[in-house]
């Protein structure tokens, strides 16, 4: 067994992480405020992108920094996506609940704009976010928790390769109503699996001209898995 007597790591803090489609800026108010409202569709859209995340309805883009702001005394350090090619912010999510003391931390409140759904944008978010976690920072665990209700979220999470350990029932009360919370890890022995397996996926070369997958994300952890047990 690892002897942890002298493990120590720190809270996330403010960083940039650069990848090949997005780079990931820490909140700031005067640089990404205007453009995530905007991102994640402004008063029509928001409140639908945002329906499960426990905070009341947002009537502008004040209220949105004001949530932003609020949780940043929590150890809160929420990452702005923006797009190389374009410039633009396309989504956010946050590193939050963090316990240096155990090495764990979680990913949450994720917003993934139209413009990033559904693409390799919202797949490399997350692969920076964890690389961040287990390499640069030392952690030693990485949680993914949502709402048992919000299927998109769950089927996301294994889609990256967290493991399901379960659904705390009657976790919160959320926006008036009962919440029951289905909890996801990743831990750092399983990091480099899943790191070769987030690279190989995202690679120019596992896409066609048309910008569509060539392999999907989970045979290819599978494939390694395979190879790592022959």
């Amino acid at each position: 067994m690892r002897d942890l007597k002298n493990y120590k790591v720190a809270a996330p803090g403010p960083v940039t992480l650069k990848g090949r489609l997005l780079t990931l800026e820490t909140y700031d108010r005067e640089r990404h405020l205007a453009g995530l409202w905007e991102a994640l569709g402004g008063a029509d859209g928001i409140n639908d992108l945002l329906k499960y995340f426990p905070n009341e309805d947002y009537a502008s883009a004040e209220d949105l920094d004001r949530w932003l702001q609020s949780v940043r005394p929590s150890g809160f350090v929420t990452l702005i996506a923006i797009e190389n090619a374009t410039g633009k912010i396309v989504g956010m999510a946050s590193f939050m609940r963090p316990d240096p003391k155990n090495g764990v931390v979680e990913v949450g409140s994720v917003a993934h704009g139209p413009a990033m759904k559904r693409s390799p944008m919202s797949t490399e978010l997350h692969y920076l976010m964890a690389r961040h976690v287990f390499e640069d920072l030392g952690y030693r665990r990485y949680e993914w928790k949502c709402h048992n209700e919000n299927e998109p979220s769950k089927v996301t999470a294994l889609r990256y390769g967290f493991t399901f350990e379960g659904v705390f029932r009657q976790h919160v009360i959320s926006r008036g109503a009962n919440r029951d919370t289905a909890w996801f890890s990743m831990i750092d022995g399983e990091w480099p699996l899943l790191k070769a397996a987030f690279e190989a996926w995202l690679a120019p070369e596992n896409f066609d001209a048309e910008g569509r997958q060539k392999r999907r994300l989970e045979d290819i952890r599978a494939g390694l898995a395979k190879e790592k047990t022959a």
